[in-house]
């Protein structure tokens, strides 16, 4: 796949994880994360590793009666000319689901590596900033 078709797909995979975020649906989640994934909450700076720990965090969240949606705004997309991996950078924010009222927003990175012909994130960064 030539670079700028791996950035589109990669922008596409994001969109799907903010609707199944907004969804609660853990199944397309599952399809978006590697197997090995780490997460590094923005606040607190938690590490969450592998996709089954990282759906038990979902799953908790879609039923807190808090849920807050959470938002990822990809600025760019850049596509290693070397190896199938890329590196996608960009805003966040989080919203009560209920209410729509802002909770916390801030900056990610996110790490995606071609497997098997997919996109799939195995790394994410995220700041609180605001």
């Amino acid at each position: 796949m030539n670079q700028s078709g791996a950035e589109l797909t990669i922008r596409t995979r994001r969109a799907a994880f903010n609707r199944a975020i907004a969804e609660g649906d853990l199944s397309a989640i599952t399809q978006v994360l590697g197997r090995d994934v780490v997460l590094v909450t923005g606040s607190d700076s938690a590490v969450v590793s592998g996709r089954n720990a990282q759906l038990k965090a979902w799953k908790r969240e879609f039923a807190s009666p808090a849920r807050a949606v959470y938002t990822r705004t990809p600025v760019s997309v850049t596509v290693s000319r070397v190896e199938p991996v890329a590196l996608e950078q960009g805003h966040w924010q989080g919203v009560e689901a209920r209410s729509g009222k802002a909770l916390a927003a801030g900056d990610y990175v996110a790490k995606w590596r071609e497997v098997l012909g997919e996109w799939v994130i195995v790394a994410e960064i995220y700041a609180t900033l605001g």
